[in-house]
């Protein structure tokens, strides 16, 4: 069984990214004007250290300069993310919900314009389709709304067995149960993800030692990241992808 992250993984959506995060910041703080329509180098590099969609926009802010600075992101990002928030006044369950609904918004007056934000990863595109047309399943597991992925997977002709979103809880939370449903035979179960951190707490949690976890060579990634990876997780390039499964590692 595969199962593959979404973002980073199937599409680039690094342009969604951001002019998601700025609308969203300039909603909340409409004197953040002016930022940039085009991408910041600044949220370029910090957007591999994003978990949920809720954070981008407090990036928007931290280009704004009404986040903490730079440097503490980069010292420990989960501590300046959090004391940011606190310092803008947001909450995670409200830049959620308007991130959903500037999303909402844009599907419904320019699908099309929606949809060409975001960038499918043609290696990855092509896999999919033959994984589909060998009858081979293949399932979705992401951060993004489950929503919004089956409408890009759907722009893009790719079908997964099941798409599972933030609604179903945390990666790791999901593996298990998906492992504890488990059909006779379905012995080897791969998971590719481009974020390490993630991967990582997939190793630490017991019950999940059976997952063959993946990291991809592409999408949203740290300089560091594929250096000195742990025995468990193996590193995937377009060329291995391409390969039966047998042969990737």
């Amino acid at each position: 069984m595969l199962i593959t992250d979404f973002d980073g993984v199937v599409i680039d959506g690094m342009a969604e990214y951001w002019w998601a995060a700025r609308s969203c910041a300039l909603r909340l703080l409409p004197s953040l004007e002016p930022l940039p329509e085009t991408i910041p180098a600044l949220f370029t590099a910090l957007r591999p250290r994003v978990l949920a969609g809720w954070e981008m926009p407090v990036l928007a802010a931290l280009v704004a300069g009404k986040a903490l600075p730079q440097a503490d992101f980069q010292r420990n990002y989960s501590s300046a993310l959090q004391a940011s928030l606190a310092l803008l006044g947001w909450k995670q369950a409200q830049l959620t919900q308007l991130l959903d609904q500037v999303r909402q918004e844009a599907i419904a007056s320019n699908r099309e314009g929606w949809l060409a934000r975001h960038r499918v990863y043609p290696w990855m595109q092509e896999r999919l389709w033959r994984f589909q047309e060998d009858g081979e399943p293949w399932q979705v597991l992401t951060t993004k709304s489950a929503e919004f992925t089956r409408e890009l997977l759907q722009a893009h002709g790719l079908e997964p067995a099941a798409v599972y979103g933030r609604e179903q809880g945390p990666k790791p939370s999901v593996l298990r149960r998906l492992l504890a449903e488990r059909r006779t035979g379905q012995s080897v179960w791969r998971f590719l993800e481009d974020r390490r951190l993630t991967l990582e707490e997939v190793l630490e949690t017991p019950g999940l030692e059976q997952v063959s976890c993946l990291l991809v060579s592409w999408g949203y990634l740290l300089p560091e990241d594929k250096d000195h990876l742990p025995a468990r997780i193996g590193l995937l390039n377009p060329e291995t992808l391409a390969k039966p499964l047998d042969d990737w590692p």
